[in-house]
C-alpha cells in the first residue's frame, strides 16, 4: 500500500477541517432552533405559583352564618323594602328637634316636649340626643317583629326584643329610642326629673314618659317587653 506524498496529505486535511467546522455550526443551529430536550430544566415547584387567570389563589373562607354572628339588640334605624320615613324609619343624625322627620313628629306631644326640655338642660354637658327610633307605622312594626323572629328563631325570643303592631307603644306614639350612650346614661341619671323614664332592663336606649316620676322617681324596670301586662293585651 503506497502512501500519498506528504503534500498530498496536508492537500486532504486542509479541505476537511473547514468541512468538520461546517458540519459542527450547521448542527449547533439545529439544535438552538429546535431546542434539544438536554437543554431545558425542568421547573421548580414553588409555593408562590402563579393562580390561573381570573382566580385567586388564597384559600376561600365561608362566609359567617347568622348563627356565627352575635345578634344585634341595638334600636332599629334601617329601611325594610318599601318602608321609608313616612312609616317612621329614621334618618341618621335626626335628633328630638326634629319635626320633619315623622318618627319624631308623630311621637306624643307631652313625650317630645319633656324630651326637648330635657335636650336643652343635657346641650350644655355637650349631650346630643338623637332619635333612633321613635313613631312607627303598623307596617313598620311588623315589619321590624318577622326580622326579630327570623334573627331569634322563634315569637317567644323575639318578644324579648320587639313588640307587635297592637302592643307596640312606639306604634302609638308613646316611646322613643334614643342615643348616643351618652344621651342615655344621662337620661337614665337626670331623665326622672322631666318624667322619662326607662322600662326595661334589657333596653338602656327605650325612654317613655311617666309624668308622676318628678315626684316619685321611675317605676321599677321590667327586665323585657315580656313581664310588661301591656305587651299580653
Amino acid at each position: 500500500m503506497t502512501r500519498p506524498p506528504p503534500s498530498a496529505r496536508t492537500s486532504a486535511l486542509r479541505f476537511r477541517k473547514p468541512l468538520v467546522i461546517g458540519l459542527v455550526a450547521v448542527l449547533a443551529a439545529i439544535v438552538v432552533a429546535l431546542g434539544h430536550p438536554l437543554l431545558k430544566t425542568s421547573p421548580t415547584p414553588s409555593s408562590d405559583a402563579a393562580a390561573t387567570p381570573g382566580q385567586d389563589s388564597s384559600p376561600l373562607l365561608p362566609a359567617p352564618s347568622l348563627s356565627d354572628r352575635p345578634p344585634s339588640h341595638a334600636p332599629h334605624r334601617e329601611s325594610r323594602g318599601a318602608l321609608d320615613e313616612t312609616d317612621g324609619v329614621v334618618p341618621d343624625g335626626a335628633t328630638v328637634l326634629d319635626d320633619e322627620v315623622p318618627a319624631v313628629a308623630n311621637l306624643d306631644a307631652e313625650l317630645l316636649d319633656a324630651l326637648r326640655q330635657a335636650a336643652r338642660d343635657a346641650a350644655p354637658d355637650g349631650v346630643t340626643f338623637t332619635v333612633n327610633s321613635g313613631w312607627r307605622s303598623a307596617a313598620y312594626q311588623e315589619e321590624l317583629l318577622r326580622k326579630a323572629v327570623a334573627q331569634y328563631g322563634s315569637e317567644a325570643e323575639a318578644a324579648r326584643w320587639v313588640a307587635t303592631a297592637t302592643t307596640s307603644p312606639h306604634v302609638s306614639g308613646d316611646a322613643v329610642d334614643i342615643g348616643p350612650g351618652t344621651a342615655t346614661d344621662w337620661l337614665s341619671e337626670h331623665g326622672s326629673a322631666f318624667g322619662l323614664c326607662r322600662i326595661y332592663r334589657n333596653e338602656p336606649w327605650h325612654f317613655e314618659l311617666r309624668t308622676d316620676a318628678a315626684d316619685r322617681g321611675c317605676p321599677r324596670m321590667y327586665a323585657d317587653p315580656t313581664q310588661d301586662p301591656r305587651m299580653r293585651q
